[in-house]
């Protein structure tokens, strides 16, 4: 479980009683979604021919773009199947596109993508390079975060990285 019990009112949109604007949310599922997209291959190479995890980054970034509903994007269940017929790197993707697109309906789910998406990298690079490849994955992220939501994502990051398996201790450094 990635959720908090104490959630952020920064990931929690104005209508539920937070300070996320709609448009911030918007871009931190499309955040999500490159996220996950940026790992998609590792999917698609253990799984030629399923469609479900790059369906489900699809309509996380439709839901991004306006172009579906909140409730057209939550019940894209595709990716979360997907994870249980996956294993290793290819699942961690598949989860990370599953949690891309329930952005949509809980903001504070952009972290189980970003999260997911480095155990993806790391468990698909060799054992003495799965820190590094986590490292340059955090590093990719960080770097993709729009400005003006940067700050609230890395406090949130470092104050939920206990229930992310640390994936975002690495201290990643911005990509030069």
């Amino acid at each position: 479980m990635i959720l908090s019990n104490d959630p952020d009112p920064r990931f929690v949109t104005i209508r539920r009683g937070g300070s996320l604007t709609d448009p911030d949310h918007h871009l931190l599922a499309l955040w999500a979604a490159d996220c996950a997209a940026r790992v998609l291959p590792l999917f698609e190479a253990a799984r030629p021919g399923d469609e479900r995890a790059r369906e489900a980054i699809e309509l996380a970034r439709a839901w991004g773009r306006g172009e579906v509903s909140m409730k057209q994007a939550r019940q894209a269940a595709c990716a979360g199947a997907a994870a249980r017929d996956a294993s290793g790197a290819a699942r961690f993707v598949a989860l990370a596109a599953a949690q891309a697109v329930v952005v949509s309906h809980v903001p504070s789910h952009y972290l189980g993508a970003a999260a997911y998406a480095i155990r993806a990298a790391r468990a698909a690079a060799p054992t003495a390079e799965q820190r590094d490849a986590g490292r340059r994955e955090c590093a990719w992220q960080r770097a993709q975060l729009p400005a003006h939501l940067r700050e609230a994502v890395l406090e949130d990051q470092a104050k939920r990285n206990s229930i992310c398996w640390f994936v975002f201790d690495e201290q990643a450094e911005p990509l030069g």
